[in-house]
Parts: structure tokens; sequence; C-alpha cells
């Protein structure tokens, strides 16, 4: 009895004796979604013992039970509890809003925002996904600072993006994407939905991890993947309309009546038109689009999974312009182990578009309105004036404008390309702090499409009452119609393997070490090109190979043209290393360095080295500002780095062939020559960078911002130039002979704050100021770059020796000097600096620099509120400081339409102060006259949303309905549709110039987010 009893204690005394023995308490630490919280600091205040959690959260730390332990992270509320026996789950919640409690990241790894020496916007998925376009690059446009996002709405179209300038002239001027770990050239196939972060690196500190691609910047984006305990479903759906933000008035079919008539001293044209047709309106119609997603996504102890499916589809506001995208994505991450870790990504997208020219836009700009778009017959309209003044199917033509209607109805063109995007990416935690990390990525793309051309058919539209027999009479040995087909594929891989060692020394050192290699290819890209004439009329047909003759005579007869090229690999192999160093949790150091060597390049000049340092203090952690009410953080930066684009024009060994060499009067052989020089020392443009930045927060975290300044140099641009004159040869050569520079400064701001439990507002904004220039030239003849041409003889870029202190890009005209009181004539200054007619101009000397499409400033601002389940938003953007050119106005030829306000106020004997020149018909040279302001603000997004109150036995766990509008106001100098032109994204092509130009667009939209 007495060992019973004596027994009983003993068991209920045991866990009171357990309680004051320490022992290893095992536990994880997650966030509110159910992710682990690596990092997480847990403290066993009576044990006097620490550990940290693990990459998955995991930690291990030696306490009594019933001991309380403090487990405590940057960003989330401390919480204490008593320890327990068995696996404990410890969840923090998220403290206030401040921006520093955000991992970001910063190319090979990732790094606690207040631990990050380098410049590095960092958007959310909710940042990319709440403005409703196809590309995500569209949706960060004005939300970080010393990004520039030109975009056109023309369907399936790639924004272009300039981060901190622009350092190139030849070069590729995008950033470099990494899309999961994938370097790839854009992001046009990837569904804004399944985006998780966006990571915009700026500076040299940020950026030389990625060498000879890192010059105009990187782009870091990371794709959703599972989490929580359970499945989780999510659907969006939306649907829009979408017209032109902005017309052009044009004149009407008595106002082009009056002032042709003017123009040509006669009265070739009635007084009274019948007939006024708005040519816009005829090429257009109300846009539509609509995108659906659905993803799947949960996690178990061992496997976390994510699936999803989007479809968009768009019908443009061009009449036929069709757009469909298609996109499924599976991101999956095994824990093989403990310590092993094992994540696949696989991404397909699929487009098809109906392409139609854009050059309708400027083709219904500048026909006439007296040209109905068909007749009474039913043919199309011409622009042929008859005897009685008005426009008919006979009589003399006024204008070589086409029919915009007929132009896209006689256009058939058909677009299909499929993207594959995937890789496995393996972590091993080989020891405590150190991790191996292999990545391989695959992307592969192919292109096919097919034009068919009716020739005989435009042919008969253009010239009414004609018949076949009268084409095939005047054209005989034009094909009746054409058959164009062609693909394009390419497969790009890349390969990294590196460790990663982290470990705190003395609980004051901070160490984190990064070292790998890297081989990236770029596959050789086939194209290949093939037209073929008189094809059967059937679609289902048409094919380049004869039918009709199994042996293929007349299939090589019938092909008019046939281009294929095979580019080559470009391959790179790379070594990197990085240090990050962090001590006392207030001093910061990070070094960088990667050797690059690319194939495409020489030899002796095929390896580069790119190395960067930078340098942190936070300053609130310092004892004279620690306990200063109201300042929550300071924190300074510096860094200093090189970066390489390798995207540049490559040296060419040109041939001729069939040169024909005589002696004596007698052919003595033909034969081929060199016809250009090689530069053995051609390379990549080196950037070099130096800048610094401060990162605060006040009053509670409620302000919060950053400041930004950088000095970026490229010294060995690429430019073309002229071969020595006794060489022979005729081809230019591209060498390392221009300096550009661009410096500037950045500001972002934003205010959060919360009034109470049901209402909380914010208010930011950004601003950045860039001046760019091409600060020198070597001693080369240079060949001259010549661009902005407006397919009417006139040019309007030019880059040449005497573009030295010029932005890039900078247009290149003469200089309007008013109208002369007596003829009603436009002037122009000369080189003299006296008024003259475009007649007595000299395009070696009169021409000056007259301001550049970059602009000098970009700003952007973003305020909302949530009220209760009300939320709702305001997004703007705008630019100052760049020039426009307004193309389409002055590419005019004779008897073309014109503008109404030219209609209104233009000189005649008896109004010679009048505002417009008197009515002309020739050609105007490319002056000021036509150049604008480019200068606009816009208001990019409002969203207002509605969370539906559920319960929680509700089959819906989440309901958000919304309604946005997209671009709905714009203030603008620029008269034309807008001064957003991207053109062909080249500073020396059409961009800056609306000639063929997509208007911008207005878009209504209807919504909902759903969750299951």
């Amino acid at each position: 009895m007495k060992n019973f009893i004596f027994s009983f204690l003993a068991l209920l005394l045991l866990p009171t004796y357990m309680m004051g023995q320490a022992q290893a308490i095992k536990g994880k630490v997650v966030d509110s979604s159910g992710m682990g919280v690596p990092g997480a600091i847990i403290t066993a205040s009576e044990s006097r013992t620490t550990a940290d959690a693990d990459f998955d959260g995991n930690f291990t730390i030696n306490a009594k039970v019933g001991e309380t332990l403090k487990i405590s992270m940057l960003g989330f509320d401390s919480v204490s509890i008593p320890a327990a026996v068995g696996d404990m789950k410890i969840t923090l919640k998220e403290a206030g809003d401040t921006a520093l409690k955000e991992v970001v990241v910063i190319g090979y790894g990732t790094r606690k925002k207040i631990d990050n020496t380098s410049a590095v916007a960092s958007l959310k998925a909710e940042d990319v996904t709440k403005t409703k376009v196809l590309n995500a690059s569209q949706a960060i446009q004005g939300k970080a600072a010393g990004v520039q996002v030109t975009s056109s709405d023309a369907p399936g179209s790639t924004p272009s993006v300039v981060i901190r300038g622009l350092g190139t002239a030849l070069g590729g001027r995008n950033p470099l994407y990494i899309v999961d770990g994938m370097p790839t050239e854009n992001i046009n196939n990837i569904n804004t939905n399944d985006i998780t972060s966006y990571e915009i690196l700026k500076d040299a500190s940020a950026l030389a991890i990625y060498g000879t691609r890192a010059a105009n910047g990187v782009i870091i984006i990371t794709t959703k993947k599972g989490k929580g305990d359970k499945v989780s479903v999510e659907v969006e759906s939306f649907a829009g309309v979408r017209t032109p933000l902005k017309k052009v008035k044009m004149a009407n079919g008595d106002q082009y009546a009056a002032y042709s008539n003017a123009a040509l001293g006669t009265n070739t044209f009635a007084a009274n038109q019948p007939v006024n047709t708005n040519w816009l309106d005829e090429i257009t119609r109300t846009g539509s689009y609509t995108q659906n997603n659905v993803s799947v996504s949960g996690a178990s102890e061992n496997i976390k999974y994510f699936f999803s499916a989007g479809n968009y589809e768009e019908k443009a506001i061009l009449n036929g312009l069709d757009y469909s995208r298609t996109t499924f994505r599976n991101n999956n991450e095994f824990k093989l182990s403990k310590k092993v870790t094992l994540n696949q990504n696989l991404s397909f997208t699929s487009s098809k578009s109906a392409p139609k020219p854009l050059g309708a836009f400027t083709n219904a700009y500048k026909q006439s309105p007296i040209v109905p778009v068909r007749f009474a017959d039913g043919q199309y309209g011409v622009s042929r004036v008859d005897a009685n003044g008005v426009a008919g199917s006979v009589g003399s033509s006024f204008n070589n404008v086409g029919n915009p209607v007929a132009q896209l109805d006689f256009y058939d063109e058909q677009q299909r390309s499929v993207t594959l995007q995937g890789g496995l990416k393996l972590d091993w935690e080989i020891i405590d702090g150190l991790k191996f990390t292999s990545q391989f990525n695959g992307e592969y793309y192919n292109w096919k499409q097919y034009n068919f051309e009716d020739k005989q058919g435009i042919w008969m539209a253009a010239n009414p009452n004609t018949t076949a027999a009268d084409y095939v009479a005047t054209h005989a040995s034009d094909p009746v119609n054409l058959l164009t087909r062609g693909r394009e594929e390419y497969f790009n891989w890349n390969l990294s393997n590196y460790f990663t060692y982290n470990k705190v020394f003395a609980n004051i050192h901070d160490v984190e070490l990064t070292a790998g290699i890297e081989a990236s290819v770029k596959g050789p890209r086939e194209t290949l090109t093939i037209a073929r004439k008189n094809v059967s009329e059937n679609s289902n047909y048409w094919s380049l190979y004869n039918t009709k003759d199994a042996k293929g005579v007349d299939y090589v007869a019938d092909i008019t043209s046939l281009y294929d090229i095979k580019y080559n690999e470009s391959r790179l192999a790379s070594y990197f290393g990085r240090v990050q160093y962090k001590l006392m949790d207030k001093y910061l150091f990070t070094g960088t360095i990667r050797r690059d060597g690319s194939s495409n390049f020489a030899k002796d000049y095929r390896w580069g080295t790119f190395p960067s340092f930078g340098i942190g203090w936070v300053m609130t952690k310092e004892s004279f500002l620690s306990d200063i009410k109201g300042v929550d953080l300071i924190k300074l930066r510096g860094s200093w780095g090189k970066l390489g684009n390798q995207n540049v024009p490559l040296n060419t060994q040109a041939y001729a062939s069939g040169l024909n060499a005589y002696l004596g009067g007698s052919l003595l052989y033909q034969g081929t020559t060199i016809n250009s020089q090689i530069d053995p020392s051609l390379s990549w443009e080196v950037t070099e960078e130096a800048s610094a930045g401060v990162d605060f927060e006040f009053l509670n975290n409620r302000l919060k911002g950053s400041f930004d300044v950088y000095d970026k140099n490229t010294n060995n641009v690429i430019l073309n130039t002229k071969p020595y004159t006794t060489s022979g040869m005729t081809i230019s050569t591209p060498a390392h002979v221009g300096e550009v520079s661009n410096k500037g400064f950045e500001v972002a701001l934003r205010w959060d704050d919360k009034i109470n439990d049901n209402l909380s507002y914010w208010v930011g904004g950004n601003f950045s100021h860039n001046t760019n220039k091409l600060a020198s030239l070597k001693d080369f003849d240079i060949s001259p770059l010549i661009g902005g041409n407006l397919g009417n003889g006139q040019d309007t870029k030019i880059l040449n020796k005497t573009s030295v202190g010029q932005p890039l890009g900078s247009f290149y005209l003469y200089e309007y000097a008013g109208i002369d009181p007596t003829n009603g004539k436009m002037l122009y200054y000369n080189a003299a600096g006296d008024k003259v007619t475009q007649n007595l101009l000299d395009a070696n000397k009169d021409k000056k620099y007259v301001g550049s499409i970059l602009p000098k400033n970009n700003y952007g601002v973003t305020l909302g509120l949530n009220y209760k389940n009300i939320d709702f938003s305001v997004d703007g953007y705008g630019t100052g400081g760049a020039k426009v050119y307004n193309g389409k106005k002055a590419q005019r030829f004779t008897g073309e339409n014109i503008e109404a306000s030219l209609t209104n106020n233009y000189w005649t004997p008896t109004n010679t102060t009048a505002a417009n020149p008197k009515p002309f018909n020739e050609v105007p040279v490319a002056s000021t006259y036509y150049m604008e302001s480019g200068d606009f603000f816009r208001i990019n997004n409002i969203t207002l949303g509605y969370k539906l109150p559920l319960t929680e036995t509700s089959f819906i766990n989440y309901c958000r309905l919304y309604v946005n509008a997209i671009n709905p106001f714009i203030t603008q100098k620029f008269s034309g549709f807008s001064p957003e032109l991207n053109g062909n994204g080249d500073p020396y092509g059409t961009q800056g110039i609306e000639l063929d130009a997509y208007p911008t667009l207005r878009s209504f939209v209807i919504g909902a987010n759903l969750k299951f």
C-alpha cells in the first residue's frame, strides 16, 4: 500500500519535475496564411537560450516546459507563450503596415528590406493586378520611382521599360526579366494574376550580380506558390468595354471643300457636299475584352501546389483586330526530406491574333470626308471628283489615300504563338546555415503566321468600273494574289548552381555568403518566310505547295520570295559571388562580383568582370536617434558598380558576290570580295554607376519614403563608323566610340493611416528626374544614324558628331518662324537667323536639335481608402519635358484632309494676322511647327470594390465585386490622339512620332473575385 501511494505521488509530481528541467522544445512559426516565417527569433527568458527558425519556420530550443517563450520577427507583433512538450505551432500576426517588414528578391536570394543596401522597388500582387491590362509592366506605370513605362493599348503589344535613363543608342534598351529564375526577353506570356511579387532592381549594387545583362536594369518576377493547410480555389472574371480616350476633330465635307479650293485656287469642289464621312468612326467599333482566371492551391506537410488557368479575349477598337491568350501554370514544392526541397514550375501560353494595319488610323485621318465608304452601286468609295464637284466613281483623282475601310476588309492575316517555360530548383540544407541550390530553366517559343493579299481585288476596289479581265490586261506580270507564310522558333535554357551560407556570430555579426556558377544559352533562332503567288482563293487550299503537281514544277515558279535564316547560338558562362554583412543590426555592407564570358565576342575580348559594393547605416539603431518620438527609421545607403549590356550590334563580315574583274577589256573572272571591316576589340557596353539614398519611416510608420540620387555613365557606347575611303569598303562597322550620361534623383512618399477599425486610407506618390545626353564621341568618322522617317521624304532624327551634348533620340528639325504676312506662307529660320521659305532651306546647315522624346520627369500618385467592406483607390501617372511629333499632320500630301482647327482661321488677303498659314498642297518640311509638348497627366485607374458579407457556413469564403475605370481622364497639350507614343520602341525610329499609332483607350470594367 505504501509503495502504491509513493508511486501515485511521484506520478503527480512528475510534470512539476519536468518543468524544472530544460529539454529540447520543437515547434514551427507561421504567419497568418500558414507560411513558415524564416529567421524568427525564439527566446526562453528563464533558461536564457535562443534559437532561430529555419527556412520553413521550424525551430528547436532548449527550454523548460511551461517556461515563457518570446517569439519575435521584424514586421510581426511579438508573442509570448508557454513552452510545451510536442510540436508547437505559433502564429505571428503582421505588425502595423511598415514597408520594411518585407523580404525583397535581390537575385539568387532574398533579403529583408531593412538589411538591403541597394535601390529595389518592390511591388506586390495587388499593385500589378489592380489595373486590368494584358501585360504586367503596363500595370506598374507610375508605381515605381525611376522607372519609365511607355505603353500602347494595341492588343498584344509590349511596353517599353526604361530604368534610370537610356544608356545606349544602338543596343538593346529593355531590362532583363527573370521569371522564377528564367532569364527572358519579355513577359507577354505571363498572366498577371499569377504574379506574387514584381521587383525592379535599379542601382549597381543590386544589378552587378547579373553582369553583362544588367546595364538596362533587371526585373524579377516571382509567381505564386501553394500555401495554407487546405485546398483553396480562387476565381476572377471581368468584362470591359474600350473606346478612344481622345479623338481629333477633322474637317467636315464643306470645310474640306472650302480649304482645298483655297489651296488649289480653283472651285474644284462643290460648296455643299452631299457626303460627310467620319472615317475614324467607320474603321472603329466599341472594343470589348474579358478575362477569366481560376487557380487551385494548397499545401500539406510535404507538398505545396498551385495550378492556374486563364483566358483573355479582346475585340479591339479597330475593326477586325482580334486577340486572345490562354495561359496555364503549375508550381509545386516537394519536401523530399527535412533538408532537401524540390521546386517545379511550368507555364504554357498560347496566343492567337488577327492583326490589322495600324496605318488605317493614318489613312482615316488623311482621307477626304467627301468620299463615301461605298458608292450607291456597292463599290468602295475612291478619291475622285466629278464635274459636279463631288466624289464619284469617275473623274479626276485628288489624293493618293486609299479607302481605310477597304484597307481593313482586304487585309487577311493570322498569327499563332506558343510559349513554354519551366524549370526545377533543388535546395539542399547541407548543414545548419549552409544551403546548396541547383536550378535549371528552359524556354521554348514557336510562332506561325500567314497573310493573304488579294492583289486583284485591291486593285479593282481602287479602280471602280473595272473587271478581273482589266486587271489581267494591265497587270499581266503581277500576281492575282499573294500568300505569305512565316515561322520562327527558339529554345533557351539556363543552369545555375550556387551555395548560400548564413550565420550569426557573437550575436552581432550577421554574414551571408553566396557563390556560384551559371551557364546561359540563347539557342539559334530560326526564321523562315516564304511568299507564293496565285494560290487558290479557297482558304482551305492555301498552301505553299502546289497540290496539283506532285513534282512541284509550278511550286518553284510561283515562289516570289524566300527568307530563311538561322541566327547564331549565344552562350554565356558566369561565376558570381556576393557577401552581405550586418554588424549590430545597424551597419550594412554588400559586395558583389560577377565574371562573364560571352560567345558573342572575339576570344581575347569575351570575358569581363563586373564588381559592385553597397553600404548602409540604420541610424535609428544608434542611441542618439533610437528614443526620438516619431522617428521610426532612418537608413542611409550608398553604392557603386559596373554593369554590362551585351545586346549590342555585332561584327558581321559582309561579302559582295557576282563581281566582275576585267583585264585589257576582257572578263577575267567572277568572284566575291569583303565589303566590311572587323573591330577585334568589340565587346559589350559597360556602364559605371554611383548612387546614394535614404529610406525613412516616421510617425509610427505612417509616413514612409525614400530619396535616391545617381550618376550613371556608359563610356564605351557602340556606334557605327565609316570605313577608311582607301580601304574600298562601303559598309559601316560598329565600334566603341561614344559616351552616354544619365544623372538624376528619385523621391517616393506614402502616408498610411488607420482612423478606426472600420476606416483606413493612404496617399502616396513618386517623382523622378533624369538628365540624359550623349556626353562625348571619340575621333572617328561616325556613320550618321538618320531616323524618324515620315514616309514623305522627310526625317526627324539624327545621331552624328553634332549630337554631342544632346539627349538620345533628339528631334533634328527646321525651326518654324511664323507666317509671312504678305503671302501667308510658312517661314523658317536658316542658320544665319533669317526667315526664309522652305524652298530656300539647306538640309546640311539649317536644321537644329529641338528636344527629345525622353521625358526629364516622371511621376505617379496614388490614394485610396478602405471603409468596412468597401475599398476605393485612384492611381495616376504623368511625364514632363518630353517632345512628340505630330507625324500624321506633318505627312500631308496634296488633297488630303486637315484638322477642323485649320479651317477656322487661316491666312487670306483680308486676314493677314491669322493663326494658320494660307492653305497649301505642297509637302511640308519636318519642322518645329509639327513638334508639340509630350507632357501629360493621366488617371490610370480608378477602382471601387465591395466585399460581400458572408457567413461561416457559406459555400463561398470570399466574394468581392468591383468596377474599374482605366484611363478615364487625361490632361495633355498634344493635339493628337495620344502623347504616349511607343512606336517601335526605338528612340531613333518611330518612338515619339504619331504616325500609324494606336490611340490610348478608355476602359470600363466590371468583375468579381471569388474564393472557395
